[in-house]
């Protein structure tokens, strides 16, 4: 079964992807922090994350670079608010393969993650 795991600090973004997900098929685990994004990566490595980059606490940036290091194999896609682009460059310098401007459209986000499992 293909696995997700969806990091964002808001409530509403979270359920609507965990939705849109599980209906495709998809097992996913949500966190609403980098933190609890850590440790659920620690108990199941999962095969794609959609990571905000903006989070109180662990950035979406240093999550990234601590799943690059222990675990660099995990395709991650950026999720980020209008106006930080320059934050998602240095997101693509790290290891991100992708990242969407909010509000995105929630079928690329779809089309972006199913291409993650198909390659």
């Amino acid at each position: 079964m293909k696995s997700l795991l969806i990091v964002d600090d808001q409530k509403g973004i979270r359920l609507l992807l965990d939705e849109v997900f599980r209906r495709e098929g998809f097992k996913t685990t949500l966190a609403a922090n980098g933190l609890d994004a850590l440790q659920a990566v620690e108990k199941e490595v999962p095969g794609c994350v959609l990571l905000d980059m903006k989070m109180p606490g662990i950035d979406g940036l240093e999550v990234l670079k601590r799943l690059k290091i222990g675990w660099p194999e995990i395709p991650v896609i950026m999720m980020t608010a209008y106006g930080e682009i320059e934050l998602t460059e240095d997101a693509l310098k790290t290891g991100a393969v992708k990242y969407f401007t909010k509000p995105f459209d929630i079928y690329e986000v779809r089309d972006a993650v199913n291409a993650m499992f198909e390659n």
